[in-house]
């Protein structure tokens, strides 16, 4: 079965509600066999939108099969850690799983650019990317030699730089900050002086409430307002530099995948794309006004200054060097990488952002 076929079709659903799900069952016409995954997710169930993206596939892939084929999701902890995921569907202690591949990137650097790098893409040049730019033919050696295929499943947008319990207002200011974040973000505030922690979703608030951490990035308002990083931490700090527009995968036992109908592969690929662009469409709904009661309740909002962010993307340059010096097939898809988000960067400059930046403008209340 055609993957590009299946991603339109799955965009079409996603697009149009319930044009696919209308069609004849074939899965079951052709006598589809009745198979139970299960489904731990990186994610707490409190951060509905996100843990909810792995639900969607769950919930698509039963309609589509006509029940035939059920996942059942499941939080951190409840059968896997939240930041064991990949260890358990390599090794086939799961059928599949729902996490950020970034989290693991200390297993291969080359995993980190399947959700995101700092200084990264918007979430439309990385869905395009993944699957219209060669993205996903350039990933997948680097999965399979994890055990796993990955289906990217879920985007967050735009996400926020942190919380911070003292203002940052020089590249100085990052020296010795106790940071909590993902993936090699850490990496290039290291670079700064930082002292990077990478620290499971759950565990995010006991660790700053308990001062074993400055300050702490998740993902934006919605999520961060529900976690209560606010009740510690009063700076909140944007861009969020480090996963700019970061892609989620749902991954799968390799050999699971290989037993699958290509029915069924075929609707994991179409719900992950549903998942992916409900989840992104989700965040823009609900983080406005969720930035708007964090203001109202006495955060203090502040861009990171722009030294800071030219020492960032200085860090985050020197570190992709180095780590392609280490690894020829992570320099091999960095290259990759880097030139469709050069070679995009210039086309949104043209026409997209400069019509969204005027808008803004120009749409500004009175002061």
């Amino acid at each position: 079965m055609d993957r590009r076929n299946l991603v339109v079709g799955g965009a079409a659903a996603a697009a149009g509600g319930g044009a696919l799900l209308a069609r004849p069952n074939l899965a079951n016409a052709q006598g589809a066999p009745r198979i139970r995954w299960r489904c731990p997710n990186s994610f707490p169930k409190t951060l509905d939108t996100l843990y909810g993206a792995a639900e969607i596939v769950s919930r698509r892939v039963a309609e589509m099969s006509d029940g035939a084929f059920q996942i059942q999701v499941s939080g951190p902890g409840e059968i896997v850690p939240g930041l064991q995921i990949l260890d358990a569907v390599s090794q086939g202690s799961v059928e599949c799983g729902f996490t950020s591949s970034l989290f693991y990137f200390g297993k291969d650097p080359s995993l980190a650019l399947s959700t995101t790098l700092p200084m990264g893409m918007p979430s439309r040049t990385m869905f395009a990317w993944l699957h219209y730019g060669g993205g996903r033919e350039q990933l997948r050696d680097v999965f399979r030699d994890q055990g796993v295929h990955c289906i990217p499943a879920a985007c967050t947008g735009a996400q926020m730089g942190g919380w911070l319990k003292r203002e940052i207002r020089t590249p100085d200011d990052m020296k010795g900050l106790k940071f909590r974040i993902a993936g090699l973000g850490g990496a290039v505030m290291q670079k700064l002086g930082a002292v990077p922690q990478q620290i499971a979703p759950s565990d995010i608030y006991p660790a700053l409430e308990r001062g074993v951490i400055d300050g702490a990035e998740y993902i934006g308002p919605y999520d961060d307002e529900k976690l209560g990083f606010a009740r510690i931490a009063r700076f909140y700090y944007y861009p969020g530099f480090q996963e700019v527009a970061p892609s989620t995968d749902f991954l799968v036992n390799a050999r699971a995948w290989d037993a699958l109908p290509a029915t069924y592969k075929g609707m994991l690929e179409c719900a992950g794309v549903e998942a992916w662009h409900a989840t992104a469409a989700k965040y823009d709904v609900l983080n406005p006004p969720a930035l708007r009661r964090l203001i109202a309740a006495g955060t203090q909002l502040r861009p990171y200054p722009r030294e800071v962010m030219a020492a960032l993307y200085k860090a985050a340059q020197e570190l992709y060097a180095e780590l392609g010096e280490q690894n020829a097939r992570f320099k091999r898809i960095h290259e990759h990488w880097d030139k469709f988000r050069v070679e995009q960067g210039q086309w949104f400059r043209v026409a997209e952002d400069s019509a969204t930046n005027f808008l803004a403008a120009a749409s500004a209340p009175p002061r």
